[in-house]
Order: structure tokens, then C-alpha cells, then sequence
């Protein structure tokens, strides 16, 4: 892990300010499902970012035969999982990197899937569950690494979590919360996905071997939000390599990664559930709080 240093105005950002970018996730694999994009443009733009894991992910299904023992056996998982997580990072540019709790090890709370892109409460949690540690807690955590860092920039998931999972639910408090504590004021971004772009990359998905394609005009999972909520979007293009590269590393956790020549989805991947998903050509966030800053090549605000 190292701390951040003073930085200088890179050649890709816009403006003299230059912007600290903090990510919060609730296990290895969600940086990269959630926010690759993001976290790839920064770094390749020679900007400041963070990211802070809340889990190792103890309880992950596990897909495939070849590492099947590892699921159940949460300390091997979040061993396995932490370096899936360093060489995802090393992909993506990332050098900055901290688990929440330290040695305390806030622990995977589990799911259940119970729609397509729906997750709900597990039936039984562990002691040190994530979702049961005390709001101030986790959050005051998170505070100090939010002074030390001084990030212009903190990103997380919306309120619903994406999809649903409990723990990310729980980052998503603890995030807010924690900049309550640490007394500052950033931009504060949550994960979007544009409803029409989301269906359309779902029509541009090609189903795979016994993986399914998800019906396009179904239902939709939290983090789809109506096109004209999405206030900032990323060029995924741009970064697509760095991007598929840290998907594979999750490999525990994705599956089936491969692009696609459809410009209404750039690539495919699918998670335990057999389920394909679209990276579309644009990763949007929703603009919560924050100002005027400097943002990378790559990043474009809506009018």
C-alpha cells in the first residue's frame, strides 16, 4: 500500500486542479465490475487513485472445477481472492490499495440470487459480517483513509447496492457516512447505468455454451437509472484492454470474457450465475454532491 503524493497537472486532465479519485467496494472483483473504467482512466492519466476493499469475499461461489474446494473455505477463498484482486489492480493501473478493518477482517456477508441481476440477504451470516458491524465503526474507518488521502473524487454504489447485495449496500452507508466523519467535501459519484444503453447491450450479448442472454425488456437491476440521470460517462474504449484484463483475473468469480464487434457493447462477460452481462461503451455515474474540477481525457459530463 502507498499513500498518495502531491501531484502535478498530467497532459490528459482538464483544468489545474488536479482530482484525487477514492473507490469503495464491498469485495474483490466490484472495482473492476463496477468501476474499471474509471479506475483505469485515472491511472492511465497519472491521477491519484485509491481503492478501499470492504471483504475479502469469503463467501464468493467459486465457478469452475479446477479451484471448486475454495468455495466454503473462507480463508483459503479471500486469500485466493486478495491476489486475483492485486493482479486485477496491476491491470487496471491501480497502486493504492486498502482493506477496510485492517486486521479485523470485515467478513463477506453472502447473497442469494433471487431474480436475474437481483441479490437479497443470505440466510445465515458470519460473526464478523460486514453487514453487521456497527455503521460508525466501518465508517470511522473509512474517515481516516479519507483525511489521509484527501480525495477530490469518491465513487461507491448507489443506495440499492446495484443489484441488491447486502454488502454493498452496507458500503454505500458506510461511504456516506464515513465522509460525513472525515469532514470534507468531495465529489461524490454512484455507479449508473443508462436503462436504454443497458437494453441495448443486452440485445448486442451472444449466448454462449450454456450461459443465458437475459431478456432485454425485463426487469432491470438498481443501478439502472432512466439515460437522462446518468451525469457523467467514461470512454470505455480507450481503456478496454486494461478493463478485460482485470476482469480475467477475477476468474474465480468471471467467466466467458470476450469482446464483441456490436458498438451497443464492447465485450461479455458472466458471473456464477451463468447469466451474460454487456460492458458497454460508456461506464456513467450519477454526480450526488461536488463541484467544479478537473476531469481526464475520457470523461465527458452532460449537459
Amino acid at each position: 500500500m502507498s499513500a498518495s503524493t502531491e501531484p502535478t497537472t498530467p497532459a490528459g486532465a482538464v483544468g489545474s486542479v488536479v482530482p484525487g479519485l477514492l473507490a469503495v467496494h464491498a469485495h474483490p472483483d466490484d472495482e473492476t465490475l463496477a468501476t474499471g473504467a474509471l479506475l483505469a482512466t485515472w491511472a492511465v492519466a497519472g491521477l491519484p487513485v485509491t481503492l478501499v476493499t470492504c471483504t475479502r469475499g469469503e463467501r464468493g461461489e467459486v465457478i469452475g472445477s479446477q479451484l471448486a474446494a475454495l468455495e466454503g473455505d473462507g480463508p483459503a477463498l479471500a486469500a485466493h481472492r486478495s491476489v486475483e484482486l492485486a493482479r486485477a489492480l496491476d491491470a487496471l493501473g491501480v497502486t493504492d490499495h486498502v482493506f477496510l478493518g485492517g486486521r479485523e477482517r470485515y467478513e463477506d456477508s453472502g447473497m442469494a440470487w433471487l431474480a436475474t441481476g437481483r441479490a437479497g440477504a443470505a440466510a445465515e451470516v458470519p460473526p464478523r459480517a460486514f453487514v453487521g458491524i456497527p455503521l460508525h465503526e466501518a465508517a470511522a474507518g473509512l474517515a481516516d483513509v479519507l483525511r489521509d488521502r484527501r480525495p477530490a473524487v469518491v465513487v461507491t454504489y448507489e443506495p440499492a447496492g446495484g443489484y441488491g447485495h447486502p454488502d454493498h449496500v452496507r458500503a454505500h452507508e458506510v461511504t456516506m457516512r464515513a465522509i460525513e466523519l472525515a469532514g470534507i467535501a468531495p465529489t461524490v459519484l454512484w455507479a449508473a447505468q443508462g436503462s436504454a444503453a443497458l437494453r441495448a447491450g443486452i440485445r448486442a450479448l451472444r449466448p454462449s455454451g450454456r450461459l443465458v442472454v437475459p431478456d432485454p425488456v425485463g426487469p432491470l437491476p438498481s443501478v439502472a437509472v432512466p439515460d437522462d440521470e446518468v451525469d457523467l460517462l467514461v470512454d470505455v474504449a480507450p481503456v478496454l484492454d486494461q478493463v478485460l484484463a482485470a476482469l480475467r483475473a477475477h476468474a474465480t468469480q468471471v467467466q466467458a470474457v470476450g469482446a464483441l464487434t456490436s458498438g451497443a457493447a464492447l465485450a461479455q462477460y458472466a458471473l456464477s450465475n451463468d447469466v451474460l452481462a454487456p460492458v458497454l461503451p460508456a461506464e456513467g455515474y450519477r454526480i450526488v454532491a461536488g463541484g467544479e474540477l478537473a476531469w481526464p481525457a475520457g470523461v465527458t459530463l452532460r449537459a
